[in-house]
């Protein structure tokens, strides 16, 4: 598996996410974990298909799967929410 940020673009990947998770989560503490997960993707223009995109979070991979799952399924029509009301 190719490394998930293409070295020209790790460090200010980086940077970009340290901000993100501290204006969504406050300052990193030992032992506390954040509340708001997110999922950074950068990909050169015209290079998309087939090329490479640019991968950074600050979640376990398999929760920012199922969370990138979920939101294509939202934007493609698959997905509806679920209802607490009776019918």
């Amino acid at each position: 598996m190719p490394a998930p940020i293409q070295e020209q673009y790790r460090r200010v990947m980086n940077k970009i996410a340290r901000a993100i998770d501290e204006a969504l989560n406050g300052k990193r503490k030992p032992g506390r974990k954040p509340k708001v997960g997110f999922v950074l993707l950068t990909a050169e223009f015209g290079k998309i298909e087939g090329g490479r995109v640019n991968y950074i979070s600050n979640g376990e991979r398999e929760d920012m799967i199922a969370m990138l799952r979920e939101y294509l399924a939202r934007v493609e029509g698959r997905y509806s929410e679920p209802t607490d009301r009776p019918q």
